[in-house]
């Protein structure tokens, strides 16, 4: 079986946040999302236009390779940075967590997180429809480059010897 593991993050996230933009109406940026800087350490608002929908398809990703439940000051930590801050040293400051959170609270919506007493996880649903974009990814990787198909399930094997 392959899973999110097997397949290359940004194509992933890519794929994942079209899917999300395109087929959950339940995640879509609120009014303010354009004008919004990701939290301090930014000195800009982001380029992509779209950035509400990869910065969800990253959240679900994180909660699919995270071991137990993931709160809102630990996605806080992971999308933090550095601030500049002129000639002194820089010093990381947290990202903002009102976006993560109404991304989450959309994702609750959608029926792919669930909320518990220590945070969120991922539904079966939410797993699920990670598992079946890794596939397909990982299906157009093997057409491009044949010689992957070695980390794959037996299935996709006997494919690749099908079609040489």
């Amino acid at each position: 079986m392959v899973t999110v593991r097997d397949v290359p993050a940004d194509i992933f996230i890519e794929r994942l946040a079209r899917y999300l933009k395109e087929h959950v109406p339940s995640v879509k940026p609120p009014t303010w999302a354009l004008f919004v800087k990701t939290g301090p350490h930014k000195e800009r608002v982001p380029d992509n236009p779209d950035w509400w929908y990869y910065r969800a398809a990253s959240i679900l990703r994180k909660l699919y390779l995270a071991e137990g439940p993931i709160g809102i000051e630990t996605f806080r930590v992971i999308y933090g940075g550095l601030q500049r801050r002129g000639v002194a040293p820089p010093h990381f400051r947290k990202c903002g967590g009102s976006h993560i959170r109404k991304i989450l609270q959309q994702l609750e919506q959608a029926g792919l997180v669930a909320k518990t007493k220590e945070g969120r996880v991922i539904t079966p649903q939410g797993r699920a429809l990670l598992d079946r974009i890794a596939w397909e990814i990982f299906q157009e990787l093997v057409k491009q480059r044949p010689e992957l198909a070695k980390y794959g399930p037996p299935s996709i094997r006997k494919l690749v010897e099908a079609t040489r």
